[in-house]
């Protein structure tokens, strides 16, 4: 089969030919259907030996974490799942057993470092074997080429979102920080769960259009050192009851803060490597909480499918075929998509 896989430590991928997985006992393989391309593959392309080894990630691997497609094998003892089962597969990986696992915070599984597309074989290929069923959830009518993109993207804004609906009451403001794959998920998400006025940020022309059409109640432009002033002018009062950042780069998070108001709550979800260079007894919200978080639980994926498979939330994606892989990761850079690029096997 053919695979999209890294060779070299800060080398391109390739695309090159492999062998089709074969499962074994409690596994399953699932025959591709589409697999969506995330901002930390381009992350994962520039990354030195010296952190792979780190963290215990070997050349070579598939990328590819947002996958969706039909079982078309299982091993012995797979009881729940049969060839032709259309599936999406759970975006991180969790041991099942430790006490995160237990208490239901699976994405803080410390043996989730490493998964598929992330120091293992992913879906940017014909085949992917999946190690256990738990990370495997059943479709009804979605269609498996599109739906592996609600395991990250859309699973990811949903957690974002789930934290911060105890402060979404009647009346209240929460703001979206960059409309892109995972954001615009985010204004779905609470337009859906609240009845929060929302406030989408974003650079791009076309992206705030989209948060608009997808619900956003007000858009603003750019994100500089006016923006958490701009940001304050449009909500009124003490600034938002949430900010949702979906950037993570210095000028976001000091404008998220900045513009979250007492007893709100600042989510960092985009991982832009940025900074808070501020006294944070001044500029943090009093009262309030400031939270990260790596990725959805195995719930979370569950929840959105279902939402999803309600017609509650759209899922809007851009289709690329493999051989114009590169050109789908250019587009995911320069923020030409409309949806989430999906490379459609």
């Amino acid at each position: 089969m053919r695979a999209y896989r890294m060779l070299q430590w800060e080398q391109p991928p390739e695309i090159v030919d492999v062998a089709i997985p074969t499962p074994g006992p409690g596994e399953v393989v699932v025959k591709v259907a589409g697999n969506g391309l995330c901002h930390s593959d381009l992350i994962m392309t520039s990354m030195p030996q010296s952190i792979g080894d780190a963290i215990g990630w070997h050349m070579p691997f598939t990328l590819g974490h947002e996958t969706g497609g039909w079982v078309h094998a299982v091993g012995p003892g797979v009881s729940s799942f049969q060839p032709g089962d259309p599936v999406v597969c759970v975006s991180p990986t969790s041991c099942g057993a430790c006490e995160e696992c237990v208490r239901g915070f699976d994405n803080c599984c410390e043996y989730g470092i490493t998964g598929r597309g992330y120091g293992r074989d992913g879906g940017l290929a014909e085949y992917l074997l999946v190690r256990h069923t738990r990370e495997l959830v059943l479709l009804q009518q979605l269609d498996p080429t599109i739906a592996g993109v609600l395991t990250d993207a859309g699973a990811t804004s949903y957690h974002a979102v789930k934290r911060v609906l105890p402060k979404l009451v009647p009346g209240s403001t929460a703001v979206v920080i960059g409309a892109g794959g995972l954001g615009s998920f985010a204004v779905q998400f609470l337009r859906v769960l609240s009845s929060a006025r929302v406030v989408v940020v974003d650079n791009n022309d076309a992206r705030r259009a989209y948060a608009l059409e997808l619900g956003a109640h007000e858009v603003i432009h750019g994100v500089d050192e006016h923006t958490a002033r701009n940001l304050r002018s449009v909500i009124g009062g003490r600034g938002a009851h949430a900010v949702l950042d979906f950037v993570g780069i210095d000028s976001t998070i000091a404008a998220g803060i900045g513009a979250t108001r007492p007893t709100g709550a600042y989510g960092l979800v985009g991982a832009g490597g940025g900074t808070l260079k501020s006294d944070w007894t001044n500029h943090l919200p009093k009262g309030g909480e400031v939270f990260t978080f790596q990725g959805p639980t195995i719930a979370d994926t569950r929840e959105v499918v279902a939402l999803a498979e309600a017609g509650l939330i759209r899922v809007d994606v851009d289709r690329f075929g493999l051989d114009d892989i590169a050109d789908a990761y250019e587009a995911l850079h320069c923020g030409t998509l409309r949806g989430r690029a999906v490379i459609v096997m």
